[in-house]
């Protein structure tokens, strides 16, 4: 499968809910390490979140439904 028919393809629904968990986490991460002052746990715990929400919704982004189960019922 080429890359742009991956980005065509419609998304499951547990990833499309998963991408979006993803996107909330790192939104939670952006408002705490926005904040003026921040402890050094806090910040940590942030750059965690940062990670984790962005390789969640970008493994989510690429999962596709397949076309085997399509084919199989013709």
């Amino acid at each position: 499968m080429k890359l742009t028919e991956r980005f065509i393809a419609s998304t499951p629904s547990f990833f499309s809910k998963a991408r979006n968990i993803g996107l909330l986490l790192t939104a939670i991460s952006g408002a705490l390490l926005g904040m003026p002052v921040v402890p050094i746990t806090v910040a940590k715990i942030a750059g965690y979140l940062a990670v984790a929400g962005t390789v969640m919704a970008g493994v989510s982004q690429f999962a596709v439904e397949s076309d085997k189960s399509k084919t199989a019922t013709k």
